[in-house]
């Protein structure tokens, strides 16, 4: 398996609303837990959340370096832009960097899942800071709820 090969067929895919594209980086049940709409499994799972992204932005542009890959994991630095559609901002570029987690079946992807700083590319879109607080509470509510993380706020920590 080509990690690097399979990055840039997932970021094409991405750039040229290529639906069917993307379906064919991931298993049949591989799921996509985008870090702004949550996750989306299947192939229909995947052209939701394509047909999401672009319903907000256009013009997008995907870049991975740093790739590391073991036989069922692998990890890659990014950097992510696109031209928001967004009324208060319309063409402006919006631009993040992150981190990619990808659990890798049979050389496809069956769990992707990513961490960059929500806020940030919110700010971009001169959301207002009270919004943008209650996204980040909001997301912070929903990881204090996962099992994984009840030992960091048990009462016994």
């Amino acid at each position: 398996m080509d990690f690097e090969l399979l990055l840039k067929r997932l970021a094409t895919a991405i750039e040229l609303r290529d639906d069917k594209a993307l379906a064919d980086c991931f298993t049949t049940d591989g799921i996509y837990e985008d870090y702004f709409f949550g996750p989306k499994q299947g192939a229909q799972g995947l052209k939701e959340m394509l047909d999401h992204f672009y319903a907000g932005a256009r013009k997008f542009r995907w870049e991975f370096f740093q790739p590391v890959c073991s036989a069922d994991l692998g990890y890659a630095s990014y950097r992510f832009s696109y031209e928001s559609l967004q009324p208060q901002v319309l063409g402006r570029r919006v631009g993040f960097d992150g981190i990619s987690c990808i659990e890798l079946r049979g050389g496809l992807i069956s769990r992707y899942r990513e961490i960059f700083d929500r806020g940030m590319a919110l700010a971009q879109q001169d959301f207002a800071p009270e919004r943008i607080a209650a996204i980040a509470s909001k997301h912070a509510g929903a990881l204090r709820q996962k099992p994984e993380w009840a030992a960091h706020f048990s009462s016994k920590v």
